[in-house]
């Protein structure tokens, strides 16, 4: 797919700024930018990034024939792609539903995908990433952000890194576009963060320890608790005890 990259030395959000952009024809537009002021994760969370040192960028893209019900499959292959990146660099990394990027027990990676509905179709996908990348020093309340240099120990590349998502996610939203969801379930599945084994939960009624079994492809999160019952989680309605 053609591709236009845009360079902004600040902004407040590259999400906000692709919402009232109008792209030229059907090509992906990839909007990055060394310092966002008001950059933020899923629901109120924010992002702590160090000017110039990390990447930040937005990708704007119309997807073809992805029913709205399925939409959750482009937060699949957004965090895919992000992974599949990082995995150039280092191993030990996995995607922590819904589609953070974690290496081990830390978060690397965190990105929001919002879209835009035509019928029964997504007609506009705009898929916001933010990596840890050159960053040594986090001094935020996050409890567990990691980037890259922590784990190499050196300064990478990082325009290399935004390049490689950025045609991991094409590729990816290809299969999609092909009707290729259980392919794109399936490694989205394996990729999973405490995919296999009990761990400990947290839930409006406390904690609890269960298996994850799967995740929905509208994006609810199943795990079978210790008593055997199955329960579907929406986003925010459980956390991870990390």
């Amino acid at each position: 797919m053609k591709k236009r990259y845009i360079y902004i030395e600040e902004v407040d959000s590259t999400n906000h700024f692709l919402r009232d952009y109008q792209p030229e024809g059907e090509e992906m537009t990839i909007v990055y930018t060394d310092y966002q002021t008001a950059g933020r994760g899923q629901g109120t969370n924010r992002w702590e990034s160090e000017r110039g040192k990390n990447i930040t960028f937005s990708i704007l893209t119309h997807p073809h024939e992805i029913p709205v019900t399925k939409q959750f499959l482009l937060s699949m292959a957004g965090g895919m792609a992000v992974k599949d990146a990082l995995d150039c660099y280092s191993t030990g990394f996995s995607v922590k539903w819904p589609n953070d990027i974690y290496w081990h027990d830390k978060k690397i990676s965190g990105t929001l995908i919002e879209t835009a509905i035509s019928g029964k179709c997504i007609n506009d996908c705009i898929f916001g990433v933010g990596v840890n990348i050159n960053q040594q020093r986090f001094v935020s309340d996050a409890p567990n952000p990691i980037s890259l240099f922590q784990i190499l120990g050196r300064e990478t590349n990082r325009m290399e890194i935004m390049h490689q998502i950025v045609e991991c996610f094409d590729h990816h939203l290809s299969i999609l576009e092909k009707v290729g969801y259980d392919k794109i379930r399936e490694r989205y599945l394996r990729m999973l963060y405490r995919k296999e084994g009990i761990h400990e939960y947290v839930d409006s009624e406390g904690c609890f320890h269960a298996l994850l079994k799967t995740v929905e492809d509208d994006g609810h999160l199943v795990l079978e608790r210790s008593d055997g019952v199955l329960r579907r989680y929406a986003f925010k309605e459980v956390q991870f005890v990390v």
